[in-house]
């Protein structure tokens, strides 16, 4: 039976909107070391689950160009949209194509947001957006403009925090409106051939800054220590994956999956009080299998943050990191575990809470970089936090650093423990000696008698601090085997979360 005219001409347009139909873009697209949006899409998604929405939309540029090219150059106005499911579970996913007028922002792509955006609100949608592009779009001539400032998009995505999880991809470029896509996301996953920034180098060059080459407005290099980014990546293969990952921490339980053996952590600790050890392998112990995705690595890198499954479970893990800074809590690492935390109980992660910190950095330096303020925020992104915290010391549990990293307090918690080798006070035990004994020792001349002295006064001291005597008079719930730990965490967690649905967030204005 010959197909009808009409079915005949909408089977001509949709295979117009396909990469099939453009192979000297895609191939440009693959030579640079690219997909395009829609294997990226296709890579994400499960199989034949994409329904697309504003397919046929074309650059408004019908006043300068052919139609006949604007169909055939500038496919769906350079983004792809639409809802999916991914890991089995419904999910929007936008893609702006690098390969139609390098992913900028045009007339339709922003009426195609804007769309999109209320019905992730409505359906409640998890989203993942693949940012890359140069921003807005000068050349669109069919509509009238001056600022085009009440462009609802940004306000619509931006409104979207804590209603969705939404994760920002970024391969290549990604400037002034793609960027800010991206920034305000909730996670941000990137290729080691990232640029991000504010604004590409027009804008730059416009503002009378000077000449600079795209890829040095905002690197990796740049962008990841500074905590811009979540994760790097190496190429978009590895990014879909990632990002498949990190979408599965917000869809809930899986069946509990193998797990490491977990005698190694009765180990794991040096012996020697001040001596440095990796926390990572800690936490990849704890979890299940290739479940861990350690988030902003490089930024603030003495306090590790990472999403896990325990059991199947979802949790968030905050940790102190002794290898930098011995662990204590900067002015960055606090702003690092805050926001985690906010990010957690938004989306009802529970949070494991490993603790070995000597307390906050303190000194003039520290106080520089607006220590009171942003050390603040993790107290107060603690006390309002709504979902279970479970908190371990592994060794040390020093002051008031150690009190953020609980919540507030050790008896926040729904469970605190520590390791048989932790120790905790008010501030760190040498430093505790040397202030409360001030006057006896300054009363001893000889330098070598003095330095003694303070030896057995902190080993006495120490001896105090340790974990058992804090659990003796209650000041912890319990002192545990740390080849037990995965198995406390998970059944406190069981506990914790049998009533189901969280009370109403609470609104709290941050420090910082």
């Amino acid at each position: 039976m010959t197909d009808r005219p009409d079915l005949a001409d909408l089977q001509r347009r949709r295979a117009l909107t396909e990469d099939a139909a453009r192979p000297d873009a895609v191939a440009r697209r693959h030579a640079a070391g690219g997909r395009t949006a829609r294997e990226n899409i296709a890579d994400l998604i499960d199989a034949d689950s994409f329904v697309e929405y504003g397919r046929f939309a074309i650059a408004a540029q019908r006043r300068r160009r052919d139609l006949d090219d604007l169909i055939a150059r500038t496919p769906a106005d350079g983004l792809i949209a639409g809802t999916a499911t991914i890991n089995g579970h419904a999910c929007a996913v936008l893609a702006y194509d690098y390969t139609v007028l390098a992913g900028t922002q045009g007339v339709f792509g922003h009426r195609k947001k804007d769309r999109l955006f209320e019905l992730i609100e409505r359906l409640r949608l998890p989203t993942v957006f693949f940012a890359e592009g140069g921003g807005g779009r000068p050349g669109d001539t069919d509509y009238p403009a001056v600022s085009q400032l009440e462009t609802r998009a940004f306000k619509l995505w931006a409104a979207l925090s804590g209603i969705v999880p939404r994760i920002a991809v970024v391969k290549g470029r990604c400037f002034a409106g793609n960027a800010v896509i991206a920034g305000c996301s909730d996670l941000i996953v990137a290729t080691a051939d990232t640029s991000i920034g504010m604004g590409g180098p027009a804008m730059i060059a416009g503002g009378g800054l000077g000449d600079v080459a795209p890829d040095d407005v905002g690197p990796i290099s740049v962008q990841s220590p500074n905590g811009v980014v979540d994760v790097v990546v190496a190429d978009e293969a590895e990014a879909v994956a990632v990002t498949k990952r990190l979408i599965g921490y917000f869809q809930g339980s899986t069946p509990p999956g193998p797990a490491p053996d977990q005698t190694p952590l009765r180990t794991v600790i040096p012996e020697r009080a001040r001596r440095a050890y990796p926390v990572a392998p800690i936490i990849e112990t704890l979890a299940d299998d290739d479940t861990v995705t350690f988030l902003r690595e490089k930024f603030a890198p003495e306090m590790v943050t990472a999403l896990a499954r325990i059991e199947g479970r979802p949790v968030g893990v905050i940790a102190n990191n002794t290898m930098v800074m011995a662990g204590a809590i900067t002015a960055a690492a606090a702003d690092k575990a805050a926001r985690f935390l906010q990010l957690c109980d938004t989306y009802g992660l529970p949070v494991v809470s490993l603790i070995d910190c000597p307390g906050y950095m303190v000194g003039p330096a520290a106080e520089a970089e607006a220590l009171v303020r942003r050390a603040s925020r993790m107290l107060v992104a603690g006390a309002a936090m709504r979902v279970p915290l479970v908190a371990v010391v592994l060794r040390r549990g020093y002051g008031l650093g150690a009190q953020a990293m609980t919540g507030g307090s050790l008896h926040e918690p729904v469970l605190t423990v520590a390791w048989p080798n932790a120790h905790l006070g008010p501030m760190g035990l040498e430093g505790a000696v040397r202030l409360g004994m001030r006057k006896e020792l300054e009363a001893i001349t000889d330098d070598a008698e003095r330095e003694q002295r303070v030896r057995e006064a902190t080993a006495a001291m120490e001896d105090n601090a340790k974990a058992l005597n804090a659990a003796q008079i209650f000041e912890i719930d319990d002192v545990i085997d740390p080849a037990d730990t995965r198995a406390v965490i998970a059944a406190t967690l069981t506990a914790a979360t049998a009533r189901g649905d969280l009370p109403a967030p609470r609104r709290f204005v941050d420090t910082w």
